[in-house]
């Protein structure tokens, strides 16, 4: 077998391995109080979204099976991507995040309203410490531990990924929790998060980055402004060679 086939066998394996993990995901009813608030979000909408069906089920991560480049967020939005079906769409975070990657020459375009919009993402992937969106944006320790394992299966898939970008603290500790789990090395002291903070990781090399979560909460009072978080994708971009 030639070069090119064995590397084109090599995706369609790693495509096909992310597409079971991820209906495993979407189908996934670990979590009772999750369930609960997914559901009953979906339930009673706010009026300006009266006459939508919700997805209502956990969300599965998405973008580039050869990615060298992974996002690790926090939770679906209760009618962000719990509403649209896919991370971070539908919802102002999602806007900022679109943007950023768009700007950095990661997606194909810059906004992102619906799972069916043709978004496309090149070099990088998305996903979550959680799967399901929690009420108040606050996850219980036991829910982020059912969850865990999805994400040590999509580290183990997703082996062109040299940057992980984490944003915010719990998409930060969730990345080091799974490479402890995964027996890969961790610097010493842990690193701390922070915007702008950089660590490299040993024995493989990859560079985790942080970023402030671009939630309300920090772009509307400014903690988090659009060139800051430009900047890290920037970055990331480099450090992944692309």
């Amino acid at each position: 077998m030639i070069v090119n086939e064995v590397v084109a066998e090599d995706n369609g394996n790693v495509k096909g391995k992310l597409a079971a993990l991820n209906r495993r995901v979407t189908s996934c009813r670990l979590c009772a109080r999750l369930v609960r608030h997914r559901e009953a979000v979906a339930a009673e909408p706010p009026r300006r979204y009266h006459g939508q069906r919700y997805w209502a089920r956990p969300l599965a991560g998405f973008g580039d099976h050869r990615a060298r480049v992974l996002v690790v967020g926090l939770a679906p939005a209760a009618h962000g991507g719990n509403r649209t079906g896919r991370m971070f769409t539908g919802d102002r975070s999602g806007d900022w995040l679109f943007r950023a990657l768009f700007e950095a020459g990661f997606a194909n375009q810059p906004s992102s309203l619906h799972a069916g919009d043709r978004l496309t993402l090149s070099g990088a992937y998305i996903t979550a410490a959680l799967r399901c969106a929690p009420p108040a944006n606050k996850p219980l320790p036991g829910e982020m531990r059912r969850c865990q394992p999805y994400l040590l299966e999509e580290l183990a898939l997703l082996r062109d990924v040299r940057v992980v970008v984490a944003l915010g603290k719990i998409g930060w500790d969730a990345y080091l929790r799974t490479r402890r789990e995964l027996g890969l090395g961790l610097p010493r002291p842990l690193p701390r998060f922070g915007h702008g903070a950089r660590a490299l990781m040993p024995g493989d090399g990859v560079t985790l980055l942080g970023s402030f979560h671009p939630s309300q909460q920090n772009t509307f009072t400014g903690k988090l402004t659009r060139p800051m978080l430009r900047a890290v994708f920037t970055l990331a971009r480099r450090l992944a060679g692309r």
